[in-house]
């Protein structure tokens, strides 16, 4: 996948992550958010011994590790304020 195709599906992934989680970030933050996710994503998929292909694919895969990125992210500041 191009970079810009990469950098699009990234800040897609996480601008969707933002709308579900009522996060308001702006399109550098959706953009780490979503490759964060994907990395995420992508290990996820590996460890099972799974891959994606295409866009939607990508995507998809990215915006459940945004989801998981963002989730282990809240545990870490919960923790952190008690």
């Amino acid at each position: 996948m191009g970079i810009i195709i990469g950098l699009i599906v990234a800040a897609l992934a996480g601008w969707i992550v933002g709308r579900i989680m009522n996060m308001r970030l702006g399109l550098i933050w959706n953009i780490i958010l979503g490759l964060a996710g994907g990395v995420v994503g992508n290990i996820i998929l590996f460890v099972l011994g799974m891959s994606s292909w295409g866009f939607i694919g990508n995507l998809i895969v990215s915006v459940i590790g945004a989801f998981i990125v963002v989730w282990i992210v809240n545990l870490v500041i919960r923790h952190m304020n008690r």
